[in-house]
């Protein structure tokens, strides 16, 4: 048994940190072993990929359940593993390695390195399959030819939000994002028309959002109702910190882009109306935020959905209606089990105001009054 088997063996198979110490000693008292220590390594990730996962998705794990030094170390390794598949690549999975490129290799004695290796190597064998949401790394890649109005529309449409995100002015910044989000479902109706008319072969797709905690549940409930509001379902992963968004190529880009934009502009709203409150003397609380979120993601998803009906005609349902059928099939086929999860209401009257009113400041209506919202999730 090698070197790098012993280490494995004691650090991967076994509990506890005396374990670890173990198998990080024997790496760090043998420089022989680094070559196939590294080896090791990406078949831990080749084995990942085959499970489901994408570079994002095991980087944000990492993050959430490790340190920035094992960040690190897993970015390399994806970098390095990946580089052998060259333009085999599907185009999200090339873009999340893109987001890699300026990791910066950890500055660690032998044996710190080969402890926070052993760790990493540890999360990485214990991931369980999970649904695919694109070709693996070296498969074969289906040719897809590229809208030729879709490079300006989406620049218009990250401009907008762009500037939605910067404004200092609550109306402005939702004028922008309803501008936005009609030209996200006029983009969407225009790519359904074409299809129709060229019989084209295109079918939905999915790819993965990370939503990520504090206050996951309504953000989950938020990027449920962008995705519906652009013809998209969206099915949460609370156990992985992410959400599978299946629908059209062009849609779930659509859903990508103002998704996070809604979660920069909420939190900039959070920051003012908690400066407001302190101001006033009251305290702010977790449940504060919390029903904040919660009102935010529930105003916005009415006000999306109402801005996309808006540019719907009754000529177009007959196409639209094909469309969203496919999407709910694939949805189905990919999750054939799955929950519809009622989260817990707003209890903060306060918090629920000031996230509905960072949702719709320029023409505010009726609060309606907090209550709970409602997030599919995967089925166990």
């Amino acid at each position: 048994m090698s070197t790098v088997e012993k280490a494995l063996a004691a650090a991967l198979y076994a509990e506890g940190d005396e374990a670890l110490d173990t198998g990080a000693s024997l790496l760090a008292a043998d420089p022989s072993a680094d070559e196939e220590l590294r080896l090791r390594g990406e078949e831990l990730l080749r084995r990942a990929w085959e499970r489901g996962w994408q570079p994002a998705d095991v980087v944000r794990l990492v993050r959430r359940d490790l340190e920035e030094v094992h960040e690190q170390l897993a970015a390399g390794l994806i970098t390095a593993e990946t580089e052998r598949y060259g333009q085999r690549l599907a185009p999200r999975f090339r873009a999340q390695l893109a987001e890699l490129a300026h990791a910066q290799p950890p500055r660690a004695d032998r044996f710190s390195y080969a402890t926070a290796l052993l760790e990493l190597y540890r999360l990485l064998a214990r991931l369980p399959a999970i649904e695919p949401v694109g070709p693996i790394p070296g498969a074969a890649l289906a040719s897809v030819p590229a809208s030729p109005h879709e490079p300006r529309m989406l620049t218009r449409i990250r401009a907008l939000l762009a500037k939605a995100e910067a404004t200092g002015y609550p109306e402005e910044a939702e004028a922008l994002t309803a501008k936005a989000q009609e030209l996200m479902a006029r983009h969407s109706i225009d790519d359904a028309l074409l299809a129709a008319r060229t019989h084209s072969p295109d079918a939905p797709s999915a790819c993965r959002i990370g939503v990520d905690a504090p206050y996951e549940t309504a953000k989950a409930i938020l990027l449920d109702a962008v995705a519906r509001a652009n013809r998209c379902r969206a099915v949460w992963n609370g156990s992985f910190d992410f959400s599978t968004v299946v629908g059209f190529d062009g849609d779930l880009e659509s859903v990508e882009l103002l998704y996070t934009s809604l979660l920069v502009q909420g939190a900039g709203a959070l920051a003012k109306a908690e400066s407001a409150q302190r101001a006033g003397g009251r305290k702010r609380t977790k449940t504060f935020r919390q029903s904040f979120w919660t009102a935010y993601a529930s105003r916005l998803g009415e006000h999306l959905a109402a801005v996309a009906d808006e540019v719907v005609t009754a000529d177009l349902l007959p196409v639209l209606a094909s469309r969203d059928v496919a999407v709910a099939s694939h949805t189905d086929r990919m999750f054939p089990q799955t929950t519809t999860t009622r989260v817990r209401g707003a209890t903060d009257p306060d918090g629920w105001q000031d996230g509905r009113a960072a949702a719709d400041r320029a023409e505010r209506r009726g609060p309606g009054g907090p209550s709970g919202g409602l997030a599919r999730r995967r089925g166990s």
